[in-house]
This record gives structure tokens, sequence and C-alpha cells, in this order.
């Protein structure tokens, strides 16, 4: 994948990174979308695939040229699916004596799918120009060196792994790559190669605070992470400044080719304890540097709003690193660029340095006796207790207050702890109307990409 993402856009044709964990009918769907022509292929994922091209001819009358991709690493079975071998096809190909890229910079260089949580995906089409922004900014924001060692622990199908393959190329610099994740992998390759830089999910960095302490001793040397989204958990950012790794906090989305706000670091945290760091670093921060803009508005009257740390405004983007639109989906890009800016959906404050943080989704806002509740503080805190491993809240109906939190609350291995503790736990960090009144243990829910799938937890709330 890392060597199709220089391929394709040189010859001024479309990436359309597919989603390893996706089911048949999600990915057949979206190629047929998207009107793929070439599949690459894994052995690993023959299996899935080989009902994907069942689905395409049979459902959409759809053929595409299949190569497959026979991994000397990969010691499990599957078959190969194509006509052609990936190396062999390279092979039989004479060299290019120059790579002329695309004619036009605006012209579209991916189609990235949204998880499509409530109905079906949309494709957002991103183009050369915001690629390249983006790719730079990364280096800048993070102030990487020439020649940096990266490690591949983020997927690249999650928005073209945030533009990176084509950071590190503009480095200079060496990708080292796994074909799973696994803790001992990663420490090991991050000894092995000097890695100093990854970015992950927070359940990622999870499994390194957890490793073994010989494990984790084998990294010497100075590692910078990156982590995205909404407030990593307090205890995440803990448990990785007390590895040394450091730990910086983006936020982005598919359609800004994800990462587009850092929460930049100032010197003077470093004398605060790690809990208050964690909170600072848990802000989503300012502007990416060659973001042209990002703002937080009222998204009815798109008034900016006053930077007291308490108005809550939705985040919003405009320039060149930002999407072109939906694919096939006129609708929903007029509706996403409603008022000339990009609107994330994402509910937050800005506070007096300009940074910004999140606070919640437009729809997961719990009203309760006419106080907005956010979804995330409340998760934030139950996030702080040792024994919660991922947790979800939702509104839930009540007849005199019309909504108050619900809990959806998944436990570490092992761990027991009953509703009462959770309530107290909550009440030493919360105002009283923001503790949950009700908490179901089980399983969270997730999407294919670790989201979590709020919308069937609002589902059964109603039941409850």
């Amino acid at each position: 994948m890392l060597e199709v993402h220089y391929a394709v856009p040189a010859v001024n044709a479309v990436l359309h990174a597919l989603n390893t964990r996706l089911d048949a009918a999600l990915i057949a769907w979206q190629m047929n979308h998207c009107e793929a022509s070439v599949l690459i292929t894994d052995r690993e994922f023959s299996a899935t695939m080989k009902q994907v091209l069942d689905i395409l001819h049979s459902q959409y009358q759809r053929q595409v040229l299949v190569i497959d991709v026979d991994d000397s690493e990969y010691t499990g079975t599957g078959d190969r699916l194509g006509e052609w071998e990936y190396e062999n096809w390279l092979a039989s190909h004479p060299p290019v004596a120059y790579l002329n890229g695309p004619q036009d910079e605006w012209d579209a260089i991916a189609v990235s799918y949204t998880s499509g949580t409530t109905g079906d995906p949309k494709g957002v089409v991103t183009h050369h120009r915001g690629a390249y922004l983006n790719a730079v900014s990364n280096a800048v924001t993070w102030h990487m060196p020439n020649f940096a060692r990266y490690l591949w622990t983020l997927p690249m199908f999650h928005c073209n792994g945030w533009c990176f393959p084509w950071t590190i190329a503009m480095l200079g610099g060496v990708h080292v790559c796994l074909r799973k994740i696994d803790a001992a992998l990663i420490l090991q390759a991050m000894a092995d190669h000097r890695v100093n830089h990854y970015c992950a999910a927070p359940v990622v960095h999870n499994l390194l605070i957890q490793a073994p302490a010989h494990l984790q001793a084998a990294v010497s040397h100075h590692v910078k992470g990156m982590v995205a989204g909404a407030s990593p958990p307090a205890s995440m950012l803990e448990g990785m400044a007390k590895l040394g790794f450091d730990i910086t906090h983006v936020y982005g989305l598919t359609e800004v080719y994800g990462p587009a706000s850092v929460c930049v670091k100032r010197d003077e945290w470093a004398s605060k304890s790690l809990d208050e760091q964690a909170l600072l670093n848990g802000r989503q921060g300012v502007r990416y540097a060659l973001q042209e803009g990002m703002a937080l508005k009222d998204p009815h009257s798109l008034v900016d709003t006053p930077a007291d740390g308490q108005t809550m405004g939705e985040i919003m983007f405009r320039g060149n690193i930002v999407m072109k639109g939906y694919l096939k989906n006129p609708g929903a890009t007029a509706q996403a660029f409603e008022g000339g800016w990009f609107h994330s959906g994402d509910l937050g404050v800005i506070d007096a340095h300009g940074y910004m943080k999140i606070k919640d989704r437009n729809k997961d806002i719990i009203i309760s006796g006419g106080e907005n509740i956010s979804s995330i503080e409340v998760e934030d805190a139950l996030y702080r207790h040792p024994a919660v491993l991922a947790c979800a809240v939702v509104a839930k109906h009540d007849d005199k207050w019309g909504e108050t939190p619900l809990a959806f609350v998944e436990l570490h291995a092992g761990q027991l702890v009953d509703a009462e503790s959770l309530k107290a736990h909550c009440q030493s960090l919360l105002a009283g109307y923001k503790v949950p009144r009700t908490f179901v243990f089980e399983a969270i829910p997730k999407t294919s990409t670790g989201k979590i799938q709020k919308f069937q937890l609002r589902e059964k709330a109603k039941t409850l």
C-alpha cells in the first residue's frame, strides 16, 4: 500500500485505500460507487475479497483487474485471485523514465469513505494540492527532522495515513512497516530501527503502556507519538509520559486530510503535574500551520463564538486542505459547506489562548432540565477510573428532567466494579446533574475503524 501511495498519484489515477476490517458487501459497495477499475489485494484477505469480486460481478456487473500481493512475510493461508502477481506485474513493465504527475494540482488524488455508521458511507474526494500541503504541515507541526524514522502503526486506509506517506518521502525518511499490531513487535521495531516517530489510536498506545517492562526498556531513545480525535483518556497520556514517550494530540477528519489542528505544547506545562499536563494536552488546540481557516462558530449565524472557554460553537474549516466534496452526493456536499465553511459537526469551546476543545457531537449533547451536558466530558471522567476500558454516554428519556445521562461501560478483563462505585467516582469529578443515573455493563459496539457506534446505544437507551 505504501508503494501504491506513490505510484497511483504519479500516473494521475485516484487512490481508494480499502479498510481491511470491512465486510465484503460494504467493500463491494464502495468499489462500485467510486467505479474502481484495478484491485491490488494481499493473500491474507483473499477470503473476503473473493466475496467482494463475486458481489461486484453478480450485483453490480462490474469487472476489475485483480493483482495479488504474495508477501513472503505472510505465513497464513490464502489464495491468489487475479491474473497477475504484484512483483511479476511490475517486472513485466519497463521503468518509466519520468513521472509527470497530475495535469492540475486540483485533480483528485484519493477517495476515502467515512465510516457509514448511520447509512451508506460518503466518499470524501481529496486533491493533490491538499495532500501536499498537509504532508508539509505534518512535518512543520511536529518539528520532524530530515531522515525521520517512522513506524506504521496507523493504517494507511485512515485518510491515506494522514498524508504521512508523502511527509516521510519529503523528508527522505525511513518507513518501518508491520503486518499486524502487536505490542512486542512495535517496541522491538522501535528498538531495532531507532524509530523516532509514530502515529496510533489510543488503544495502540494503551498496548504499549500495558506491555511487559522488559519490552518497554528495549526502547532507550526518544520517541514521539501522535494521537488524534476527541480528547484521549488522561490515563493514556499519563501512562505514555511515564514511559518517556512524547505524545502530541491532534484533531481532524477525513474531510480535512486527517490532522488539521494540534494541541501545541507550551514550555511552562513541563512544571505541572502529569495529571494537569494530561488535561492540557487533551485539547484539540490550534489550526495546522497551512490550514487556512479553523474557527468556532455558531452553526446557524456563522458568527464566531467568544474565547471564554464556555460558549459552545461548531468547529469549522476552510482552505486548500479541505475536501473537494462528497462523491456523487451534491446534497451532502452543499450541506457540509453551508456558508462557505466546512461544518465538522463537532461542538466545542475556545479558551483565551485560542485553544479549542471538543465538548460533543451535535447529536450527542444531552439536555437535562434545560442544561447542556457534554457526553464527552462525562466519558472523560469515567475513563479516569482504572477499571474502565471503554465507555459511551447517551441521553435517556426522563419524565422530570427531559433527559439524563446513561453510561454504557466496558471493563478491563478481570476488573470488577459496580454502578455505585462508578457513580461516586463521577461525583468526585463532575457537577451532580452530569453524573449518570444509570450504568449498563457490556461490550461497547464499534465500527471496523474502532469508532464507538453511539447510534446503536441511543436506540438501546430507548428500551431501558
